[in-house]
């Protein structure tokens, strides 16, 4: 009776696995377990953006809803959809091929979300700032060095601590934009509570500067749903997205910057909206270079008004 309660111990746990996708799919949800997705934080700040999607375990359909979850589809990466959220993330291609939304998502653009330019060799240049390490101020050199303009999406914690770093954002024209005041899971609010959110960073901002905040946002996580894309759009505001990002956010493990640059430059792609931490140490010293190898390959840099429409 024993054998036979271990041998479908061991049937049942096969089974699992399979239908999981695999002994990968399986360690990727024990890490998760251990690790969550917004676990990457800063000592003594709360509102760091945390790690952004992962591949769908192989033999997964397109489709399939599990227990509270379902995915849908940018190009062959998965985007983890729990309740009305969604967790954005673009496939990252080769050779110059824009990534392409999937169809299950095709009502983005049409609630005010952008994530991918007109097919043209121009690049946005989009970063996610929480906080300062010295390496902010490290990028804001290296743009104005090079003379090429960016959009910062920061939080209240960043004009609280750091007012003269956001005021020299705005003095050497680039965009500061929303993204919200304390960074949450902006789906799991009410609307009167994202509302609330939103304008709370308006006044940080407004009371240190005197002026608007622009009128962009980028959902904490990369964390929406369509409510919130209309929400934010009865607002004044576009969503900004991304169509490319890489793991350039855990300030413990820096990727090597010669890879860095290799693997930014082989997934770059006309109408590229790449988002970068600019705490990142790894990004503050190669976005010099970047930028250079970006020109050299004729390519330009646009603002959020004219990737949105709005000059």
């Amino acid at each position: 009776m024993k054998f036979m309660r271990m041998a479908l111990a061991a049937a049942f746990a096969v089974t699992c696995i399979a239908q999981s996708g695999g002994l990968g799919a399986v360690a990727d949800r024990i890490r998760d377990r251990i690790r969550p997705e917004n676990a990457e934080t800063e000592p003594e700040c709360e509102d760091i953006t945390p790690k952004r999607g992962r591949r769908t375990p192989r033999g997964e359909e397109r489709g399939h809803r599990g227990k509270g979850t379902a995915h849908a589809w940018c190009g062959r990466e998965a985007v983890a959809c729990v309740s009305d959220g969604m967790s954005w993330y673009c496939v990252h291609e080769q050779d110059g091929k824009r990534p392409s939304a999937p169809t299950e998502m095709a009502w983005l653009t049409e609630h005010g979300g952008h994530y991918l330019g007109e097919d043209e060799r121009v690049i946005y240049l989009t970063f996610d700032a929480g906080y300062e390490n010295g390496n902010v101020e490290r990028i804001l050199d290296a743009l104005k060095a090079e003379n090429v303009p960016g959009a910062f999406f920061i939080l209240e914690n960043l004009v609280t601590r750091n007012p003269a770093l956001v005021q020299r954002m705005r003095d050497e024209g680039h965009l500061v934009c929303n993204h919200t005041a304390k960074h949450p899971d902006m789906t799991k609010k009410t609307q009167a509570e994202f509302e609330a959110e939103l304008r709370s960073m308006e006044d940080a901002y407004r009371t240190l500067t005197g002026e608007e905040i622009a009128k962009y946002y980028r959902p904490p996580e990369g964390r929406f749903s369509r409510d919130n894309l209309d929400w934010a759009a009865g607002m004044g505001y576009d969503t900004v997205l991304w169509s490319y990002a890489y793991a350039d956010w855990d300030n413990d493990r820096q990727p090597d910057p010669a890879a860095a640059i290799e693997k930014v430059i082989s997934g770059t792609h006309n109408g590229e909206v790449i988002l970068l931490h600019p705490t990142s140490a790894t990004n503050a010293e190669i976005l010099p270079e970047l930028i250079r190898q970006w020109k050299e390959m004729g390519y330009r840099f646009g603002t959020l008004d004219e990737l949105c429409g709005k000059r």
